[in-house]
């Protein structure tokens, strides 16, 4: 338990201040550091969301767990009522998505220039992914007077960075639930929905309808690794329908234009035909935020026209 215990303490103490300097209330503490505690835990302002990712049958004589709960509730002072916990398995396609509970408890938290909701018990994501952080810095800083595109928008956070820098943006999911939680992040922040768009619809099928008419200057794509979701006409696999991916949003772009390609697919590979057509920056390394350990938590691209 000291164990834990001390790099807990440690992990906080180094990233604290980095923390409150950037005003970040939603940061990871700690990331599989010890082999002995096959965990992650999130911190949610004064929540500690615990991922459990030990193996049913290789950890099955460690009980862990309660280690890893009472340290933080003696390091922060905290209670079970802080503490949630979630298992987190292997997810295939939009199965990560989908409702656990009911609890309907929701909280907002800041981001630098952002306020954004999160729920931290109805799904095994929380409606902010965490290891975004830096590529929606990067958004905020580029996408002043831009039209912006955000697709798989989820929650739409990304979005809320490119209109709080003065960008027109479009997002499109095709779930109601989290382009309604988009619209109350972008309320949250003081921007009218009304002045932006949230389309309600498979990406996939969209990109095929609109593709070829450059209306977009930034472009943020970020899909699931696999899908099969019952709305969508056919299964999806992001390394094998890469080249439609990219190609549609590529002639969505106005000249000068950039598609930031995200996903988070650990062997993947861009596909060849991308690295000849365009000019293809790879982004990975700088865009895995700082309080990550795993440097393979996605794979990010910058992608333009030659």
């Amino acid at each position: 338990m000291d164990m834990i215990k001390n790099r807990l303490e440690k992990n906080y103490k180094k990233l604290k201040s980095w923390a409150d300097r950037n005003k970040i209330e939603a940061f990871r503490l700690y990331d599989r550091d010890i082999p002995e505690y096959p965990f992650i835990v999130d911190i949610y302002k004064n929540f500690y969301v615990i991922y459990d990712k030990s193996d049913p049958i290789r950890d099955k004589d460690k009980n862990h767990l309660p280690h890893v709960t009472e340290a933080l509730k003696a390091l922060f002072k905290s209670d079970d009522e802080h503490m949630v916990i979630k298992k987190r398995e292997r997810q295939e396609g939009l199965k990560q998505y989908e409702k656990l509970g009911e609890k309907s408890q929701t909280f907002t938290i800041q981001e630098s220039q952002a306020v954004l909701k999160v729920n931290l018990y109805d799904y095994l994501d929380t409606g902010l992914f965490l290891d975004h952080r830096p590529m929606r810095q990067k958004v905020f800083k580029n996408a002043k007077d831009k039209k912006f595109l955000n697709l798989f928008c989820y929650t739409g956070s990304v979005s809320v960075f490119a209109a709080l820098a003065g960008a027109k943006t479009t997002s499109v999911d095709m779930s109601q639930t989290y382009l309604r939680w988009a619209q109350e992040n972008f309320t949250l922040n003081n921007l009218d929905p009304e002045a932006h768009t949230f389309v309600n619809a498979d990406v996939l099928e969209w990109l095929r309808l609109n593709q070829n008419n450059p209306m977009y200057d930034m472009i943020f794509l970020d899909p699931p690794t696999f899908s099969n979701s019952k709305k969508m006409e056919d299964t999806f696999e992001v390394e094998r329908d890469q080249d439609f991916l990219v190609n549609a949003c590529m002639s969505l772009l106005l000249p000068g234009g950039v598609l930031y390609f995200s996903n988070n697919k650990r062997k993947f590979k861009l596909s060849e035909q991308i690295q000849a057509k365009y000019t293809v920056k790879d982004l990975t390394e700088e865009s895995i935020p700082q309080d990550f350990h795993d440097k393979k938590i996605h794979n990010c691209f910058e992608i333009k026209h030659k």
